[in-house]
């Protein structure tokens, strides 16, 4: 089999990661039975929901792709993404004004995701990252970093950690042993959240640490020595 040109295999990349327990090589066999081959960018825009649906039913012996255990979003997501639009997530956050010194005492969180502002992504195969500024009282979207380019990268976790090296702590839904050892050793402390839940959600929860934080935390928020050290004194006289 001929090797896709660079774009066209990346749009069925980033279909792939949309749609449950589906690898590339499947996704590929799918599209030849439904759309022929060879795969171009003519034919890839052929594809439609119902087709794909019945394609992916197909695997399952489900034939008219009913009860095949992946949501019609996703479906109609990853349709976009093999149609060329980068975009197609229409449920994406929109990023908000920024610039340093807007949220004292502050910190930059990461979030992996698959689509809309939901933490709904594994940090190696994620599509992107959604980066917040996060205070006390506020956290603001201040940016949306593609990880698509990973995917050419001769080390992806690697060049998914320089996407956020900025940030202090990442939220993501899983993380495997040696990529989390490079998120750590970029400072980035990661947080394993299993189940899908909307990022303001959980970055409302994580504000309340923020009011007495733990050591790591008070460095990343730029507290003294001395303020931590007082930290960790008040946690053995108040554990909880």
């Amino acid at each position: 089999m001929d090797a896709l040109p660079r774009e066209l295999a990346l749009r069925i990349a980033l279909a792939t990661r949309v749609l449950p327990d589906m690898t590339i090589s499947k996704l590929i066999e799918i599209l030849h039975d439904r759309i022929g081959s060879p795969l171009d960018d003519e034919r890839l825009k052929t594809i439609t929901v119902t087709n794909l649906k019945t394609g992916l039913g197909s695997l399952d012996g489900e034939e008219d792709g009913e009860d095949i255990g992946i949501g019609l979003a996703n479906i109609k997501l990853a349709v976009r993404y093999l149609w060329g639009d980068e975009e197609g997530d229409k449920d994406l956050p929109q990023v908000q004004s920024y610039k340093e010194g807007d949220l004292p005492n502050s910190i930059r969180v990461a979030i992996s995701s698959n689509s809309g502002a939901l933490i709904n992504g594994h940090f190696g195969s994620c599509i992107r990252f959604l980066v917040y500024q996060l205070s006390e009282t506020e956290h603001r979207l201040v940016g949306i970093r593609s990880t698509i380019e990973a995917d050419n990268s001769d080390d992806r976790n690697l060049f998914r950690v320089n996407l956020i090296k900025d940030c202090h702590v990442l939220f993501v839904q899983s993380i495997g042993g040696p990529a989390a050892a490079k998120v750590i050793r970029a400072d980035i402390y990661p947080i394993k959240i299993p189940d899908v839940i909307e990022a303001d959600a959980q970055l409302t929860e994580f504000q309340s640490v923020l009011a007495a934080p733990p050591p790591w935390l008070a460095k990343a928020l730029g507290k003294t020595a001395e303020e931590r050290v007082r930290f960790m004194a008040n946690e053995q006289h108040n554990p909880l």
